[in-house]
């Protein structure tokens, strides 16, 4: 099996993430909920998590990070919690549905969505920003590299204009975080979700988001929280703010684990891994006959993804036929994320995304290639 899903969940993960979740099931009861040494152990799980986390992230205090079940549930968190009806959201087409329903639900409420186009190579137009301001505009909402083609966004320049005209920044970092160095510091990113079971390589159930200390969200959740329990509301402290109920401890040992397997090898070093391994299957497959690739492979930076087509073949069916017969895994079909492929024109047809981890080989990618190859003469 070639594994090329990676972009959805990695499946390959340092075994130290396995160990971890195990001996969290075995050994740690419930957190903030006693001072017997289960309960406190558990505790310190959680704490390490958010340490590594802050670290990675380079987040001035392990309180800023709150975790969550995954980005959807973090971006509903910092969405729901920011914003208001009569709030204006400049966003773009390249959300994902984790943002894009959320904002949705607040139109319907009241707020008021622009959204930012893109180009032929479905790079995003900057210059737009500007013409899409009002006197209410809150936020500016952006993802750091699109699930479906790839492209990264500028981030410092996205962070200028939000500073420049004093909006919210939130990024959506579901495919950056771990994939990218990031410095939410240095950037001045407002809020920033992440999930664990990608770049991060923690286990599904697993999330959350950094957010700027001093900067409030109403909490999505209410309820038992292990302190202040006869008060009628919800502690406003971070992170207990934004973590009702019992937190996945076994998840957030692997989390953990995984996240420090990042620091240890350095993201940098993956990262040119990963984009080297795409780069490769990228120059095997630009010139086949009936083969179209999405995105610009030249944009710095970028996830490691490349999407593509056979030429009118579904590509549901070209992913079938990959997995059947070439054992390859990847993704078809919108990748939740619908004003993308409006923009592409492949609303009816999907892409076929191949997306890249450090764990795969060069092989991997080269094998691939030409199955696509073989693909692109038979349909």
């Amino acid at each position: 099996m070639i594994y090329l899903d990676n972009a959805a969940t990695t499946l390959c993960k340092p075994p130290q993430v396995e160990k971890a979740m195990l001996d969290a099931l075995r050994t740690a009861g419930n957190p903030g909920r006693g001072a017997h040494e289960p309960t406190l152990h558990a505790s310190r799980l959680v704490y390490a998590a958010r340490e590594a986390v802050a670290e990675l992230l380079h987040a001035p205090d392990p309180s800023c990070i709150a975790f969550a079940a995954n980005a959807t549930e973090a971006l509903n968190i910092a969405l729901a919690g920011l914003l208001a009806p009569g709030d204006h959201v400049i966003t773009t087409v390249c959300e994902h549905n984790s943002v894009l329903r959320p904002l949705y639900r607040l139109e319907e409420q009241g707020a008021e969505l622009s959204f930012t186009p893109v180009d032929e190579k479905a790079r995003l137009q900057y210059d737009q920003w500007e013409k899409l301001l009002r006197p209410n505009t809150r936020a500016l909402v952006v993802t750091g590299a699109s699930n479906v083609t790839g492209n990264g966004t500028d981030l410092q320049k996205a962070a200028q204009f939000a500073h420049r005209h004093g909006l919210l920044f939130v990024v959506d970092g579901a495919q950056t975080a771990g994939a990218q160095t990031m410095d939410v510091q240095q950037l001045g990113v407002d809020v920033l979700c992440f999930t664990g079971h990608k770049a991060l390589l923690g286990p599904q159930g697993t999330g959350g988001l950094y957010l700027r200390p001093g900067l409030s969200v109403a909490p999505l959740l209410v309820g038992g929280s292990g302190v202040h329990s006869f008060d009628r509301h919800h502690p406003t402290q971070m992170p207990t703010a934004l973590e009702a109920g019992t937190l996945n401890v076994p998840g957030l040992a692997g989390l953990c684990a995984g996240v420090q397997w990042l620091l240890e090898q350095d993201v940098r070093q993956l990262a040119q891994r990963e984009a080297e391994l795409a780069a490769l299957f990228y120059g095997q497959v630009q010139d086949i006959p009936a083969v179209k690739v999405y995105g610009d492979m030249t944009m710095i930076p970028r996830a490691p993804i490349v999407s593509l087509n056979i030429g009118t073949e579904d590509s549901a069916r070209v992913a079938d036929i990959l997995w059947e017969e070439y054992g390859i895994c990847v993704r078809a079909g919108a990748h939740c994320a619908p004003r993308m492929h409006q923009a592409l024109g492949t609303e009816a047809q999907g892409v076929v995304r191949f997306s890249f981890s450090h764990f795969n080989t060069e092989e991997d990618a080269l094998c691939a290639a030409k199955a696509v190859r073989e693909l692109a003469q038979e349909i």
